[in-house]
């Protein structure tokens, strides 16, 4: 199968990589800059040009007989690049798509759903972007089913929750990590609040199962393991050795606490955190474990043991 890939040099996409050409599959992977000799994946084809900037033809020769093009390309910490790579550069590359690749498969994000902070949220939920990055996802997932329904190519889309795993940019779990272990962690609100976290290995064994089976075109499918935060909470305590966290603070108190000091450079309970750590939400995965016969290759509790690995040995990710 020939494949081609943007965003393959990111966090998802080096292990999508290498999850294809494992496979056997021919890999084409467009980069903005070419990766040094040492870095260079084996078995891949290089096409170095940047999608914000590149003209539609010049995309051809990569894009041309290709049976799958996995758009992994995302900009998560510049809100000002964002319009420019998720709508325009998204725009620009599925033209130059159309009528050359077979099946697009998008990778987006549960964010086009809102900010829920309770209740189960399928893939029939209504969008509710918040914040530039959700919004311009949103924008780019309906950019590829329209130029799919003229026909240009079959299309599926993934949006995972909270992707972690050793080598990921975000640092809100390492965060939580540092916290359990040093004795600071505190509990927040009543009993069983959400977490919503995907292992990047799972990611992958999704995309790979929207760019390979004939039932996921035109399918739409979110992806993320549930468990509360005590759970998580405690695996990570279990993993450090140290002992369960215990002090559990008022949502209301919490609240106050991120809204007069969380803008304090370092100040560990922002507005954010404290939203994140009483969410009460749920992305039940039934539809691709129905349709795609998807299973998790790597459960929460192992990937949360190998954060913490990584959180005593840096060097050790990969």
């Amino acid at each position: 199968m020939i494949v081609a890939i943007t965003g393959g040099t990111g966090f998802i996409g080096k292990k999508l990589v290498a999850s294809l050409v494992e496979r056997g599959d021919t890999v084409r992977l467009l980069t903005r800059h070419s990766p040094r000799a040492a870095e260079k994946p084996s078995l891949v084809s290089m096409y170095e040009c940047d999608l914000v900037t590149v003209e539609t033809n010049k995309l051809s020769a990569m894009l041309d007989g290709a049976d799958v093009l996995y758009h992994c390309a995302g900009q998560l910490t510049d809100p000002h690049s964002m319009s420019a790579l998720h709508v325009d550069a998204t725009r620009n590359l599925a033209e130059a798509a159309s009528r050359q690749v077979a099946h697009w498969v998008q990778l987006s994000s549960v964010g086009v759903y809102g900010p829920v902070s309770e209740g189960i949220i399928s893939e029939e939920a209504e969008f509710n972007p918040v914040g530039e990055y959700e919004i311009t996802k949103t924008i780019s997932d309906q950019i590829i089913a329209d130029t799919a329904n003229r026909g240009g190519f079959s299309y599926s889309i993934l949006r995972p929750s909270n992707v972690f795993g050793a080598g990921m940019t975000n640092n809100s779990l390492f965060s939580m990590i540092a916290m359990i272990d040093r004795g600071l962690f505190s509990y927040i609100g009543k009993l069983g609040a959400s977490a919503n976290y995907i292992h990047v290995n799972n990611v992958v064994e999704g995309l790979v199962r929207c760019g390979t089976m004939h039932s996921a075109k035109g399918r739409i499918y979110n992806l993320s393991d549930h468990r509360t935060i005590e759970h998580l909470v405690e695996v990570i305590a279990a993993a450090l050795g140290c002992a369960s966290p215990w002090l559990r603070i008022p949502k209301p108190i919490a609240q106050l606490i991120g809204r007069t000091l969380g803008r304090i450079p370092g100040f560990p309970l922002t507005q954010s955190r404290v939203d994140a750590l009483v969410n009460r939400s749920h992305y039940p995965i039934s539809r691709i474990q129905r349709e795609l016969g998807y299973n998790h290759v790597i459960a929460m509790e192992d990937g949360l043991r190998e954060l913490v690995e990584v959180y005593r040995n840096p060097d050790s990710a990969s």
